[in-house]
């Protein structure tokens, strides 16, 4: 078994075998915290997108917008209209986008597969909401200087994302049986970032992460 991988947020060589399933290994960085795949283990793109393009979130979807919503009021609570944001990683049916664009909000969006418009990280954003999309990144450290890099200063990123349970094993947590899950978070791991890229941390107990740019 390989020890010592360089972690794709911190960049340390301080990670550890964590576990190991009958597809894949997960290592954790002692620095971060961060739980992450070898990169030998990742799917490659098309693969990722077959996953992806079986996803049925729609902007119509009543309990998908419901799902939403906990990002969108916290986002909401923190900053008002017509505040400009940047949806990244949108997806293949833009729904939170349009929630803030009812709402009196100017966006943009940004994903790698389905709106590959690199135009948008040449503007300033108020805010920058990435939901269910940490977990897929195979560079987080590299996203985040990049979105803190293009956000007003005193504006806000807000994370959607399902941090590592404390309350049941690793084993049993149904977010590892995503083949297109990469990296897992912990409170710690949000308290690092905060930390790293000078950021103040305001989380809640729905796995909504919003760090304000100091």
């Amino acid at each position: 078994m390989i020890e010592k991988l360089e972690c794709p947020l911190c960049g340390r060589s301080k990670s550890k075998h964590y576990h190991r399933d009958a597809r894949r290994d997960y290592f954790c960085c002692a620095e971060c915290h961060l739980v992450f795949i070898p990169p030998d283990q990742r799917l490659n793109i098309i693969e990722e997108k077959a996953v992806y393009d079986q996803h049925q979130n729609k902007p119509d979807d009543p309990d998908y917008r419901k799902f939403l919503a906990q990002i969108f009021a916290s986002v909401c609570e923190h900053i008002k209209p017509p505040a400009r944001g940047l949806d990244f990683g949108s997806g293949p049916g833009p729904t939170l986008s349009l929630m803030f664009l009812e709402a009196g909000y100017n966006m943009a969006i940004y994903d790698p597969v389905y709106a590959p418009d690199e135009s948008a990280f040449k503007s300033e954003y108020h805010f920058i909401t990435a939901t269910e999309v940490f977990e897929h990144l195979f560079f987080p450290g590299k996203e985040i200087e990049r979105l803190t890099s293009i956000l007003k200063p005193g504006g806000w990123l807000g994370v959607m994302t399902s941090r590592i349970p404390t309350e049941l094993k690793f084993s049993d947590w149904h977010y590892i049986r995503d083949p297109t899950h990469v990296c897992f978070y912990t409170e710690k791991t949000f308290y690092w970032i905060a930390s790293r890229y000078n950021l103040r941390l305001n989380y809640s107990d729905n796995d909504v992460y919003l760090l304000q740019k100091k």
